[in-house]
């Protein structure tokens, strides 16, 4: 079979330019890790294309067996435009994603088909169906289990990739009150491959620099330690995803992951309030502990990116100036600041929906750049100036400039990591804000 794959990201309508798309592509941040699972898993006796729209055209004249269109909430609109003009056309659509497992009824209005939850292992099933001509409207998602295997996804991409990509575990048990992954069907089940097939498809990496795709690397400190230990050696360098408690109170687990080859560690701060990281069950995070596991990075010369939401309940106009504060204070090297966004699934949906506080359900305004909600301490149009605020100031010249040299006493590649991040955020954030 002709099996196309196409893949949306978050950003809404910003449309990028040649070098745009050639600096994204290069770090993998365009296209995400789901293509080339679904690719690796497929058998090799089907032809497989992947399309992310960001950096390819789709050529509807084409002709396909079979289409799969993986969006999130922000990029429904265009995935449905997409599918809709492939069936009109007679080739057989099957949606997946977050959004199709969170609001399933709106998917099937658009699709054959469509893969709940993760849609790698029951990707399988829809196949031999489409085979025997058995095709179900859903497939629910399967259970990981120790006879799992996911095979390596080192497939060729139509993009020059300076990155590569590797996923050692999957899911997330924490079920943070705002995350539509955890919250998706099975999506706080956390599965571990085996240590040794994950290191096997890191020395098979074309690439001397990767990206850890996991949720979290510090769910299980115990699996990464074992992990990284066997890592060591390998001559790679990589960053990943972490949450405070671990990083701050096991040093052994920081040295380690520095050894193995980790150049930054990306935190979900979300905030600086305790009380609003209880509210919306963040559990691993203690704002006392923030400071100690910068430190720990730090004194490891790695580098710290840093997550960041507004709009929580208990926000206040001046949570801007004080987040501002804050991070300056820790020395953090590069930072995301995000709108409180209620994706459809999650516990802050269900709640504001209840309380008749969203503005809009035009997917394509969730973004989390733009205000969808009536906030509790502030208006909507002094949300969105406020996070306007906080990249115009931290990505302000000035301040980029002393980011980037401080960044140099930590090394070469953190001081270059420190150098892309800036680049890539002043450039993607004045394009989805201004």
């Amino acid at each position: 079979m002709n099996i196309l794959i196409i893949e949306n990201t978050w950003m809404g309508d910003t449309r990028y330019g040649f070098f745009d798309k050639l600096l994204l592509n290069a770090f993998t941040i365009l296209p995400t890790l789901y293509a080339r699972k679904i690719a690796a898993i497929t058998p090799k006796q089907h032809t497989v294309t992947i399309i992310n729209e960001r950096n390819s055209i789709i050529d509807f004249s084409k002709k396909y067996d079979l289409v799969n269109i993986n969006y999130t909430t922000s990029t429904a609109k265009r995935a449905y435009e997409i599918a809709d003009e492939f069936r009109k056309k007679g080739i057989t659509v099957v949606l997946s994603g977050i959004h199709a497992s969170l609001m399933p009824k709106e998917a099937k209005e658009h699709s054959d088909s469509i893969l709940l939850g993760w849609g790698e292992l029951n990707w399988l099933d829809f196949l031999n169906d489409y085979e025997e001509n058995k095709l179900k409207l859903e497939y629910k998602h399967k259970k990981y289990d120790k006879n799992t295997k996911i095979p390596p996804i080192n497939i060729k991409l139509p993009a020059f990739v300076i990155s590569g990509a590797i996923e050692a575990t999957c899911g997330c048990p924490y079920k943070c009150d705002f995350c539509p992954e955890s919250n998706i069907i099975e999506g706080s089940q956390f599965y571990k491959r085996p240590v040794d097939e994950v290191i096997e498809e890191i020395k098979n990496l074309p690439q001397k620099f990767f990206t850890f795709y996991d949720t979290s690397m510090t769910i299980d400190p115990k699996y990464t330690k074992e992990l990284f230990r066997n890592m060591i050696g390998l001559k790679k360098k990589f960053s990943c995803n972490g949450n405070v408690d671990v990083l701050a109170n096991d040093i052994e687990f920081v040295k380690l992951s520095k050894k193995a080859g980790c150049t930054s560690w990306l935190l979900g701060f979300e905030s600086f309030s305790q009380q609003t990281l209880d509210n919306v069950n963040k559990i691993t995070n203690k704002v006392e502990e923030y400071k100690k596991a910068v430190e720990n990075i730090h004194d490891n010369r790695m580098i710290v990116v840093g997550d960041f939401m507004f709009g929580f309940d208990t926000d206040t106009k001046d949570v801007f100036d004080e987040t501002l504060k804050q991070i300056k204070i820790l020395g953090i090297d590069a930072a995301d600041f995000n709108i409180l966004t209620p994706l459809p699934g999650t516990s802050i949906y269900d709640k504001l929906e209840k309380e008749k506080r969203i503005l809009t359900k035009d997917w394509s305004q969730y973004t989390l750049k733009n205000p969808v909600f009536k906030p509790k301490n502030m208006t909507s149009v002094e949300l969105l100036a406020g996070v306007r605020k906080m990249y115009c100031e931290y990505y302000s010249i000035p301040n980029n400039i002393k980011r980037i040299f401080k960044s140099m006493r930590l090394g070469m590649l953190p001081f270059l990591l420190v150098f892309q991040r800036t680049f890539a955020a002043a450039m993607s954030h004045r394009k989805l804000f201004f």
